[in-house]
């Protein structure tokens, strides 16, 4: 048995979930002739209310057309969400209306348990909604260290609006027509937050000056190469042109629509430069977390509350950490000495003598990526043992695009589009210095398959559920999965030797280190420095890692606490699972349980985890 969670967190786990963790087998005996249960046919009720939901996501995404477009559908793909404040009031006022709606038409009890699943989500919605609302002012457009608006909407059209034929590229330059206005409401949004005194960092501040500068540098704006918007746009016209799809005098005449589209870009960048030049002398550093802040207790319980989907306290969540800290050092240091080593901190030492940090080269680069995708390409072959459903798409690592990659950056994921016309996809920052090479496999699991990717891949392919269900996602569930299956993937023989399994174990203290370093920001009074100092000494990270981590938890609360409550969730259900069933527990069909519809929150999933072993009885 492989102890997942050692009995030092056990106290602090079972007050949060409600289940003791002890172990899990290594490789769980999979039932040869247990069957799934019976899946009995729609009820005309649920069908009834499945068409109610579909028809409020339509009307939704009338209201959200970039979400629209990262599902590839071409609904409102001119057009750009309104985050104003009446934007903003106007999706809120509509999610009220139609929640009331929903509980006016139809009765909770009459529903079959998915369909209430759905019911109960849909509804919670609505709570989550009038939080963030609530709490608008704390997370203004320029403050997020990862979705900060200079870089969010560029990376939006450069990676996820699609250009399949000259329609959609007339639609891209619209988009670009209308980034102007979209800026100057970021702009404005950014002016009420700090007439309350909730300014963004001064890290944050520069950083937003340095990036706008970059994306409005280069042709067609002076005489330097292709800013990254004209290159983005001159590349898929030419695979327009070379698939045929496209004359080259309709090329032509798209590409000067978007250099005009482009210059006119400029002086709303200008704008976002001068809005954040005026920002820098009064912008803070130091101790920056939501407890600085007026008001910002009320943010950071609201902010953990939707992150983790749970009533977690600051207290608790912080408690949860330090305890997972102990239980995967002790981990350590048994695989240390199973290497031959004293303890941990020996084969750390000894990882750095070997494979010393190192300036990323182009060479160095090109290796990465080609060894990245290998990994990803070789899990995907090992998935049947595990799970019966299985990714359809393309899969891809690649850098991350220039005017958002920073030193020690966070490798993230995108899913595909429910078409696979956009593949799915892991963008890694290599910038500053290189890690240990044995650091990659856990990152590909986590990221690409079988996390991210992969359960972004199976929930655009849904079938028979209402259709917001193939879009909405919860971090707890979401990056759960993600860390979940870097522990999988030491079961399913992924990792090739005790260093890579060492480093599976220093990719979860960090995760780990996340729950105390963000309470200790937002809910202590932690400064920069302290944390990124806990973040070196505990977490293992690098400087540079360290510093970028700790930016983005001050920018971001609650989101780092999402990835250790969810997964601790989903190894306590499926502990439970295996032994309530005993023999007749079957890992893939747990699996596909757990991943195959949808992100959802963790109190639900206990809800679906429950009725399956229930059924499997």
């Amino acid at each position: 048995m492989r102890s997942f969670v050692h009995s030092a967190a056990a106290t602090a786990v079972a007050l949060v979930l409600a289940v003791p963790l002890s172990g899990l087998a290594l490789r769980p005996a999979r039932a040869e002739t247990a069957s799934s249960p019976v899946v009995a046919a729609p009820s005309a009720e649920d069908l009834r209310f499945t068409a109610f939901l579909d028809d409020a996501f339509g009307q939704e995404l009338q209201l959200r057309p970039q979400l629209a477009t990262r599902l590839g559908l071409k609904d409102g793909q001119d057009r750009l969400d309104d985050n104003s404040d009446a934007g903003l009031l106007k999706r809120l006022e509509w999610r009220r209306q139609n929640v009331a709606q929903m509980k006016a038409q139809f009765r909770r009890e009459l529903l079959s348990p998915a369909a209430q699943a759905n019911y109960d989500i849909w509804a919670l919605e609505l709570d989550r909604a009038e939080l963030t609302y609530k709490f608008r002012r704390y997370q203004p457009p320029f403050y997020s260290f990862l979705y900060s608006a200079h870089s969010e909407l560029p990376n939006f059209l450069i990676n996820t609006h699609l250009v399949q034929a000259a329609p959609d590229m007339t639609a891209y330059n619209a988009r670009l027509r209308a980034l102007p206005a979209a800026l100057d409401t970021a702009i404005a949004q950014s002016q009420l937050s700090t007439a309350q005194g909730i300014k963004a960092p001064r890290f944050e501040v520069e950083r937003v000056i340095s990036g706008s500068r970059q994306i409005i540098s280069g042709a067609p704006f002076d005489g330097g190469p292709d800013s990254p918007l004209w290159a983005d746009a001159k590349g898929k016209v030419g695979k327009l042109v070379a698939a045929g799809k496209l004359g080259q005098a309709e090329a032509d005449s798209l590409l000067v629509d978007t250099r005009q589209s482009l210059l006119g870009l400029a002086p709303a960048y200008q704008r976002v430069m001068a809005w954040a030049q005026g920002e820098l002398p009064s912008a803070p550093s130091g101790r920056v977390g939501a407890v600085s802040l007026p008001g910002g207790d009320a943010w950071y319980a609201a902010a953990l509350k939707i992150n983790t989907t749970t009533d977690l306290t600051a207290e608790q969540v912080h408690q949860i950490g330090l305890s997972e800290v102990t239980r995967i050092e002790h981990a350590q240091d048994l695989l240390a000495q199973k290497a031959g080593f004293k303890d941990r901190q020996a084969y750390y030492d000894e990882r750095a003598r070997l494979y010393p940090p190192a300036p990323w080269t182009d060479e160095a680069r090109t290796a990465y990526l080609l060894r990245a995708n290998e990994t990803i390409a070789h899990t995907r072959t090992l998935l049947p043992e595990w799970f019966g459903l299985l990714p359809a798409y393309k899969a891809e690592v690649v850098r991350e695009p220039s005017f958002s990659e920073v030193a020690g950056g966070a490798a993230h994921a995108g899913g595909p589009s429910p078409d696979g016309a956009r593949p799915g996809r892991v963008y890694v920052h290599l910038l500053g210095m290189t890690d240990d090479p044995a650091d990659l496999y856990n990152l590909m699991c986590h990221e690409g398959i079988p996390g991210h990717v992969m359960q972004g891949d199976i929930q655009v392919r849904q079938q028979g559920g209402p259709k917001f269900r193939k879009s909405y996602g919860y971090v707890a569930y979401n990056e759960g999965w993600a860390l979940y299956t870097e522990a999988l993937c030491k079961e399913m023989s992924v990792y090739p030797d005790v260093a890579a399994d060492f480093m599976r174990l220093d990719a979860e203290i960090f995760r780990a280190a996340r729950l105390v370093v963000d309470t200790g920001i937002h809910a202590k009074g932690w400064t920069e420095d302290q944390a990124v100092d806990y973040m070196m000494k505990t977490g293992r990270r690098p400087p540079d890692q360290a510093r970028s981590e700790v930016r983005r938890y001050i920018t971001l609360p609650g989101q780092a606490t999402g990835y250790k409550i969810g997964m601790l969730k989903i190894m306590a259900l499926r502990q439970k699972a295996e032994a309530e069933l005993g023999p007749r527990f079957d890992i893939r069909s747990f699996h596909d349980l757990v991943v195959g519809s949808g992100s959802m929150p963790l109190s639900i999933l206990e809800r679906r985890v429950d009725g399956w072993i229930a059924a499997r009885r």
